[in-house]
């Protein structure tokens, strides 16, 4: 074999390497996409903070007893793991990865956190592999498809909580609407949100194209919808949680308390009672009947997976507490994640 032929299987060998390695790369950090229309937590979770989200066996939350750092656990509360180091909220998943709003700014001390580090992450589910797929204040972060929606407030253009979106490979960011949506509740493609700039109608936005039209002229606040109906807060009577079925136009109303929070999640509604006099924490069916007081007192967060409901008192992040979903009310404090802090 000849010099010259010696050299070009060398370098040919060297080149066929060199792409099959690039290959590999791009083959491994590519994005998964998602098919369909999948959904990245509740609405009722998303308009408590999104704080807990159960996604596929597994649910994520953000540890408050260890500064709001992201962990994971089985929907028993065994198997806790620590994912960031930082704090996390509004947080969403798919079969892939995990995205949340992540914010530095009371999570540390020292050099590392002398300049704020805050905006839309996206992990793999076992907290690898962060990418910021936008820097900036989010407000609420709701998972669609392939697109995250967020709330986003500038704070230097003064231009006001705006939403846009962004495709979970980091491209395609866009400007949905030059004022305030919130997209917490999506559920098949759909965004269901009140108006809050000439009035507050339930809209529909429609992911697909970002189309919005009107879908009823009711006066309400935090719209969810859960099997066919958008459950809410009736603005013009003083907050009380109702229920609007589109495809009749009926409207009922679940109760006459005024509500602060409330959370959907199956048959069961969860709400905190305003009151001056008897403030609680209580659930009732989506129906209405059944209400009950699950505790005395005024709680805020209030968050579901398949197991437990979590939630915490108005003036502290801690303790939490939490009951079970359905059965008998039996309230305790979420010791496994204090525990896991101090292990």
């Amino acid at each position: 074999m000849t010099r010259n032929r010696k050299s070009i299987l060398i370098i040919t060998a060297i080149a066929v390497i060199f792409i099959l390695s690039f290959v590999l790369t791009m083959f491994f950090q590519r994005v998964r996409m998602n098919e369909g229309s999948v959904t990245g937590n509740t609405a009722g979770n998303l308009n408590n903070g999104g704080l807990f989200c159960e996604s596929e066996g597994v649910v994520f939350f953000s540890n408050p007893y260890d500064n709001g750092c992201l962990y994971s656990m089985n929907p028993d509360e065994t198997g806790m793991k620590k994912l960031t180091d930082v704090k996390a909220s509004s947080i969403n998943a798919d079969s892939h990865y995990i995205y949340y709003y992540l914010d530095s700014s009371d999570t540390g001390t020292g050099l590392g956190f002398v300049q704020r580090t805050y905006g839309v992450y996206r992990a793999e589910r076992n907290g690898k592999k962060t990418v910021c797929l936008k820097r900036g204040n989010a407000i609420t972060l709701t998972l669609c498809g392939n697109y995250l929606y967020y709330q986003y407030f500038d704070n230097y253009n003064k231009k006001g909580t705006q939403l846009y979106k962004i495709r979970i490979d980091k491209k395609e960011e866009k400007l949905v609407a030059d004022y305030n949506i919130n997209p917490a509740s999506c559920a098949d493609g759909v965004i269901y949100f009140n108006g809050t700039r000439d009035n507050h109608y339930l809209y529909a936005l429609n992911t697909a194209d970002d189309s919005v039209r009107l879908l009823w002229d009711g006066d309400l606040w935090n719209p969810v919808y859960e099997g066919g109906y958008i459950y809410y807060m009736d603005v013009q009577n003083n907050y009380r949680l109702c229920r609007y079925f589109p495809g009749d136009g009926t409207v009922e109303t679940l109760t006459q308390d005024r509500i602060d929070f409330f959370n959907v999640y199956g048959d069961i509604i969860y709400y905190q009672k305003s009151s001056s006099s008897d403030p609680a924490l209580k659930r009732m069916y989506t129906d209405g009947s059944g209400a009950e007081t699950v505790a005395s007192g005024v709680y805020k967060n209030i968050n579901i997976t398949s197991r437990y409901v979590y939630f915490t008192g108005f003036d502290s992040d801690t303790p939490v507490y939490r009951t079970p979903v359905n059965g008998p009310v039996a309230v305790s404090q979420f010791d496994a994640a204090a525990q896991a802090v101090i292990h």
